[in-house]
């Protein structure tokens, strides 16, 4: 299973942003729950947001819950994460990961990672 995260890049505070997380190869991408993770400077990996393969079910972490909105186009092999109202403190690395699990499934038990894309978010 191969992920690519894409999207990121700089905007000031209350801006907007769109990731996606694209499978190639044979990755059948609706097969799996996707979260999105975000590693700031100097500190751990941590979730943002999930949904489950259908869609059907999301979950958010609590300081990106009513800005961020995880979606996904199974007939297009693709995830999304689409970011308002950002802050400083969004600023990361961002990952997309799959799971066969729920959306609330562990951070350890994501099987599949993507490489990062940075989000930076100026004040």
């Amino acid at each position: 299973v191969q992920l690519q995260a894409s999207g990121g890049g700089s905007v000031q505070a209350g801006g907007s942003l769109r990731l996606s997380c694209a499978a190639s190869g044979r990755t059948n991408l609706g097969a799996f729950t996707v979260g999105w993770f975000r590693q700031a400077p100097g500190k751990e990996r941590e979730f943002a947001a999930a949904t489950s393969w259908n869609g059907a079910s999301t979950y958010y972490t609590d300081s990106v819950k009513g800005r961020f909105t995880v979606s996904r186009e199974n007939a297009k092999n693709a995830a999304y994460l689409q970011m308002n109202n950002l802050r400083p403190e969004d600023t990361a690395v961002y990952y997309c990961a799959a799971t066969w699990g729920t959306p609330e499934t562990p951070m350890e038990r994501y099987r599949y990672w993507g490489q990062g894309t940075l989000v930076t978010v100026s004040s």
